[in-house]
């Protein structure tokens, strides 16, 4: 399948505006480089700031209002992650791994675990017959008026925003994360073994210096607002009205991504602080291409125009 890192089209044939977006791909090192500092600086000064207000008994809302800013940059960093798990953010697979542990230790994410899971993803997203992997719970709607009744309020739970963008992220990044995954192998379970020991190092640090724990508090909860903003791109570039699904025998990888993921227009501003990860469906077709040239790519590859937009109001009811 041609959505594997640095795959080819292997069961349909090539187009020739496919064959020439690999150009794409290239890294350009002082572009990530550059990424790598106006994501991670603003990020430490943000917290730097939020140190500052707490010391000084600023009122809460404003606190809070400084972590979500932060929260923001950490979705940069994590958009860097996700590129270094595709192997697309620097030539060398070593540097993608090295800088992908370094994310990881700020987004509290196992670099060889994810990378596991998501590859999964890219791998079998839209297909009817390999879900349950890296993806959104999804059933079809006989699937759900067949299934048991706890299966069915399971799934309504599951759903409901409260849980899908409050309770899910939450359990998602600071629980679900410190656990290996079954099928990730040994480099898996040290990614996770390596993610835990920096999380407890950093506790460990806290306590030796009595440090108050408000600031782990608003770790935990710039954590979960980045995770809550994640999740929603996420969430939406696969869930809306008309998406493509397809049972395996059928499933085709241009289709998928063409019209299972949605291409969410925001605005320049919003586009940067997000790594331009709104342009999903180029990423599903070229995951080797950095975030910095989707964009590029998008624009000068007239067949991608016909990708399906989805903005910020309509993305409040993609079922609308």
């Amino acid at each position: 399948m041609f959505n594997q890192p640095g795959a080819a089209v292997s069961n349909i044939a090539e187009p020739q505006w496919y064959r020439d977006t690999s150009k794409y791909e290239t890294p350009d090192l002082k572009k990530s480089l550059f990424q790598i500092f106006s994501s991670v600086v603003p990020y430490m000064v943000f917290w730097a700031l939020i140190v500052w207000m707490v010391n000084n008994s600023y009122p809460w809302w404003m606190i809070l209002t400084t972590g979500a800013f932060a929260s923001i940059f950490l979705v940069r960093i994590f958009i860097i992650f996700h590129d270094c798990t595709h192997c697309s953010f620097f030539v060398s697979r070593k540097a993608n791994r090295f800088w992908g542990y370094v994310m990881g230790m700020f987004t509290l994410v196992p670099y060889e675990r994810w990378q596991h899971s998501h590859n999964i993803h890219h791998n079998t997203y839209a297909d009817l017959d390999h879900r349950g992997v890296g993806d959104v719970w999804t059933l079809t709607v006989d699937e759900y008026l067949n299934s048991p009744l706890s299966i069915r309020i399971a799934y309504r739970v599951y759903r409901n925003p409260f849980v899908m963008f409050g309770i899910g992220p939450a359990y998602l990044f600071l629980f679900d994360h410190r656990f290996s995954l079954k099928g990730s192998g040994a480099k898996g379970r040290f990614s996770v073994i390596f993610n835990d020991l920096v999380l407890l190092l950093f506790i460990g640090i806290l306590a030796v210096l009595k440090v108050s724990p408000i600031y782990f508090l608003l770790y935990m909860y710039v954590m979960v607002v980045a995770g809550t903003l994640g999740v929603w791109l996420f969430y939406v570039q696969h869930q809306f009205e008309g998406v493509y699904w397809a049972r395996q025998a059928d499933w085709n990888p241009l289709s998928a991504a063409f019209e299972g993921s949605s291409y969410y227009k925001l605005p320049k501003i919003l586009q940067w602080c997000t790594g331009n990860i709104g342009i999903h469906p180029v990423h599903h077709l070229r995951v080797r291409i950095p975030n910095y040239n989707l964009q590029k790519c998008y624009d000068e590859t007239p067949e991608l125009h016909a990708i399906k937009t989805l903005g910020i109001r309509r993305s409040l009811n993609p079922y609308g």
